[in-house]
């Protein structure tokens, strides 16, 4: 009866995987025409952004050393035949491998000028895109360089930062952006840079500098602000209303004809702790105060106005001044209220009145270098309903005197950073954590011994440690190891290897690392049983499942040892695909739902997402299916079996025989019925050594403890007549 319904099941589980299966490959066999992205002839695509062109030259040097590109031409300011922008592929010009080994190749157009016009995808063999991600996604990232200048700072995703435009990423496919940006830009400059719209010189940095503490020349008014000593930003109300044209606020708080001359904000200011500058303004005993209130590294700049206060009226205790900021090497800093001090009254001969005077405090944390010129942006609002305003800003620059400070030469920048750089720069924090995650497991393996005797910790640890994989590792990072990555390898290595292909994807790059350690040390166990996303979700799920009662089902062990095998053959079909077509295997290996769960999250086409749910839901009543049988990455890693170094996993000649204890709680059927441990098919999640230390579970420890009581008893026994007999 038991095995009729068995039987029952395991058809029944079979059928739905086949169903699954074939819904699956329905989408994936016809993906060559669906996903799969053949060269394009640029030409149409050149025609349909120049839209008005009368003739385009074939694809040449514009001139010796020249890049390769298409010079387009038509009519401009009544004038025939001038050129009207010039087009090229990124292929021709920054062969940037992408994850799949190939380059992105793409047209890129700009005008005379230097103005993108328009970038277009040729071809590409990115697997994340082939499948998954819809071309829409792909046209509306490109189309983010519309109306760019190849002079700006591109970059993709990232904080925000003054002077770099930040471009939208693409979501589950962020490294192959990150190098089509690169490819773009690098291309555009090239060009730009042979026809002379940008120049190759570098831009210089300017070493911190130091203020004379002695230096100092009485001065009056005239004299420090014909000096440059103090600085002046002057604004007129034609001015404003000037800025303010085309926008809501044009005609808000408009100045007339005759107020179009009159002040509307005036603001002096200066450096305060140059002592020419603070002690002809402040008097020396407040200078001296000043000075000594002032921490290392710490700055203080003066502001004299009049008109439209910079200090502002909606201004709070705690808060920020937020009408002004200062602006240094591409940074920008406000004030607090703490770093305010309010100047009752200056003693430099020949100062207008004010009727605004202040101090404030440049803190050391803002990296303030007197040496390098600043500017003070004074913002200007007006209000275009109860909540509602636009702002407006005005900058006037400050460049302290060589005769205050001592200002180091100028040192031109280190090379600038490659493409891997940034990614590991921007990946810093999830870098960090993950070494220690990998950390905690081999340390844990290290000291399993300990670790299982508290069986109540260590599955709490394990449990926590597997929501940190799904969580962490596999939905925030992406960082699911697919058999894909095994192809593109070994693909590598038989054509141009290079590292900075792998290590575009930092976290993907130290889990094959990780993955790479562990299979020497312990084969295929710990990357399947601790950091693989996709099992440590199926495992949760299954551990749910029993939680709430839910009946699981195993196959016999027959039956079970035969489904090991189709793994196998799986990765053997995908690798004979490989070898004709790493494109068509990458299709094929659909297979694994690792795609659909983490990198595109379950946003993509029905049958997709159908396979993937059907894998989770056969998981709740047969822990680990997909691992068990159906994983072609964990069939590759377990190769690595016979030459692992450690084997960990205790075992006692009774095992298997008389005792099947650990064999029937295995819940993957990684035990053999004669005891031995199949660690190809081993996850290591250190139940059957729990139950190996428990002296309540495991059969031969109760039988030797039991022993161990009956000696005891007899002796005590033996003790208590001997000492009657005495």
């Amino acid at each position: 009866m038991f095995f009729t319904l068995l039987n029952t099941v395991t058809k029944s589980l079979l059928k739905t995987l086949v169903y699954a299966l074939v819904l699956c490959l329905g989408v994936i066999l016809p993906a060559q025409a669906l996903f799969v992205s053949p060269p394009k002839d640029p030409m149409p695509l050149i025609k349909e952004i120049f839209v008005n062109q009368t003739r385009i030259s074939e694809k040449v040097a514009a001139k010796e050393d020249a890049p390769l590109m298409w010079t387009i031409y038509g009519e401009k300011e009544g004038k025939d035949d001038v050129v009207v922008g010039y087009a090229f592929e990124t292929n021709d010009l920054a062969r940037i491998p992408a994850y799949s080994g190939e380059p992105v190749n793409m047209l890129v157009a700009i005008d005379p000028n230097g103005i993108y016009l328009g970038a277009k995808v040729l071809e590409h063999h990115e697997p994340i895109i082939l499948a998954g991600i819809p071309e829409s996604k792909l046209h509306a990232f490109t189309d983010q360089y519309d109306g760019l200048n190849v002079r700006d700072r591109l970059k993709v995703g990232g904080n925000k930062s003054e002077g770099v435009i930040h471009i939208d990423g693409l979501s589950g496919a962020t490294v192959t952006v990150m190098v089509m940006n690169v490819g773009i830009v690098k291309s555009a400059t090239i060009v730009a840079r042979a026809l002379g719209i940008i120049s190759a010189s570098q831009e210089a940095i300017q070493p911190m500098g130091t203020i004379y503490p002695e230096v100092f020349d009485q001065a009056n008014w005239t004299t420090l602000t014909g000096d440059g000593s103090i600085r002046k930003l002057y604004l007129n109300k034609k001015i404003i209303d000037e800025a303010f044209v085309g926008t809501e606020a044009e005609h808000i708080d408009k100045a007339s004809a005759e107020q179009k001359k009159e002040l509307f904000a005036e603001v002096y200011f200066a450096q305060a702790d140059i002592p020419t500058v603070g002690r002809n303004l402040l008097g020396d005993s407040e200078y001296q105060w000043l000075i000594s209130s002032l921490k290392e590294n710490e700055h203080a700049i003066i502001m004299l106005g009049n008109g439209y206060s910079f200090k502002g009226s909606g201004y709070v205790r705690g808060g920020i001044f937020d009408r002004i900021q200062i602006l240094q090497n591409n940074e920008a800093f406000a004030f607090r209220d703490l770093d305010h001090i309010r100047v009752t009254d200056i003693y430099v001969e020949g100062a207008p009145h004010f009727k605004e005077m202040s101090l404030f405090i440049v803190r050391e944390h803002h990296e303030f270098n007197p040496a390098s010129d600043w500017q003070l942006e004074l913002l200007v609002r007006r209000q275009t309903g109860p909540l509602d305003s636009i702002f407006t800003s005005f900058k006037a620059e400050y460049h302290t005197l060589d005769k205050y400070l001592d200002r180091p030469a100028l040192i031109l920048p280190e090379p600038e950073q490659t493409l891997v750089q940034q990614v590991w720069q921007e990946k810093e924090a999830e870098v960090i954590i993950l070494i220690i995650l990998l950390v905690i497991v081999v340390m844990s393996l290290f000291f399993q011994d300990i670790l299982v005797r508290h069986p109540t910790f260590m599955h709490n640890f394990r449990h926590l440690f597997l929501i940190i994989t799904v969580v962490f590792i596999g939905w925030s990072w992406g960082g699911q190891l697919s058999i894909v990555n095994v192809f593109t390898f070994l693909q590598a290595l038989m054509s141009d290897f290079s590292w900075d292909l792998f290590l575009l994807d930092p976290v993907i790059f130290i889990l094959w690392g990780a993955a790479a350690v562990t299979m020497l040390l312990w084969g295929r166990a710990v990357y399947c049983g601790w950091l693989c996303p996709f099992g440590a979700l199926q495992e949760l799920m299954n551990i749910f499942a029993r939680y709430i009662k839910i009946p699981q089902f195993e196959f016999p062990w027959a039956v079970h040892e035969r489904l090991w095998a189709i793994k196998y053959l799986i990765l053997l079909a995908l690798f004979a695909l490989s070898m004709e077509s790493l494109s068509l295997a990458e299709q094929f290996a659909e297979i694994e739902p690792f795609k659909t769960t983490f990198l595109l999250k379950f946003d993509r086409e029905w049958p997709f997402i159908l396979y993937a749910s059907a894998l989770l839901i056969i998981n709740i009543f047969n822990r680990k299916f997909f691992c068990r049988y159906l994983c072609p990455l964990g069939a590759a890693l377990s190769t690595s079996n016979s030459i692992r170094l450690f084997s960990w996993l205790r075992r006692r000649p009774e095992c298997g025989q008389p005792c099947k204890t650990c064999a029937k709680e295995c819940e993957i059927q990684a035990i053999n019925p004669d005891g031995e441990i199949n660690m190809r098919e081993c996850h290591y999640c250190l139940d059957c050594q729990v139950t190996y230390f428990n002296e309540e579970k495991c059969p031969p420890l109760k039988k030797l403890a039991r022993k161990k009581a009956r000696f005891s008893k007899d002796n005590k026994e033996t003790a208590i007549e001997i000492t009657e007999v005495a």
